[in-house]
């Protein structure tokens, strides 16, 4: 099993949630503070928190505060898990796409020959 498996676990985990998701997709453009993300959501503030919590004890995102207010952000990175793991998956299902590709190409030009 491969040494990045927790990491995606917990990325996997932290993103089944739609309001996570919709958290990270709004992050993905900048940076916002807690009570921006919290205003497109029917929920109390330690609700988006306790979301927030979940995102950043995965590796998603960042949080700092200044002062009274906390900022968001998207960790650099933090998806690349999802890529390497999607990566591996595709690359079995692309072999027997290519099979497949040649065994119809050489089927046609046998019909055609004949």
């Amino acid at each position: 099993m491969p040494r990045y498996y927790d990491e995606l676990d917990a990325v996997l985990r932290a993103l089944a949630d739609p309001t996570r998701r919709a958290v990270v997709e709004r992050l993905a453009q900048s940076p916002a503070v807690v009570s921006e993300l919290a205003a497109p959501f029917s929920m109390a503030l330690p609700s988006l928190m306790q979301h927030l919590r979940v995102l950043e004890a995965a590796g998603v995102v960042t949080s700092e505060k200044h002062g009274r207010v906390r900022t968001v952000s998207l960790r650099a990175g933090a998806l690349d898990v999802l890529h390497l793991w999607l990566g591996e998956q595709r690359t079995p299902a692309e072999r027997h796409a290519d099979r497949l590709g040649i065994h119809l190409t050489r089927t046609s030009q046998k019909e055609t020959l004949t």
